[in-house]
């Protein structure tokens, strides 16, 4: 089932529901989708779906930090409860010694030998976790091996 296809049934589901933070969410999910889609001007591979989800993924977890520093609680959880939704439609996360190995293997892939490494490292290791991990646990990882 493609990730359209599952967001339309989720949707459905919904509405059936009346869940209406999951059907908001999903909305806004198939609203960027689309809007991607025409934005690139042909259907969405895999990968640049992916890349959507993140950004909204992104955008939640920022939405989180800016409302906990404002005291606003109840913006707090609504949004928590947005990005479940968001991360249901992502693959499963990398642990972190996951992360750990794939960070080793493309410091002996690409012949890392220290700091001055660090781009050449990131710029292989990237698209072999796209989605799996966040960008800011893989340069702190990077950066912590390289060291």
């Amino acid at each position: 089932m493609s990730l359209s296809d599952k967001i339309m049934a989720d949707m459905k589901t919904a509405m059936k529901n009346h869940d209406k933070t999951t059907l908001n969410t999903v909305r806004m999910i198939k609203s960027a989708l689309m809007n991607e889609k025409i934005k690139l001007g042909h259907d969405l591979t895999p990968d640049e779906g992916l890349t959507v989800l993140n950004r909204e993924k992104k955008q939640r977890e920022e939405s989180i930090e800016e409302f906990t520093k404002a005291k606003r609680v109840e913006l707090v959880e609504e949004t928590k409860k947005e990005l479940a939704v968001v991360e249901k439609y992502m693959p499963k996360q990398m642990s972190r010694e996951e992360l750990e190995s794939a960070v080793k293997e493309t410091i002996d892939e690409v012949g890392a030998k220290g700091k001055s490494d660090f781009g050449k490292v990131m710029k292989a290791l990237m698209p072999k976790i796209k989605g799996r991990a966040d960008g800011k646990a893989a340069s702190q990882t990077v950066r912590d091996q390289l060291n």
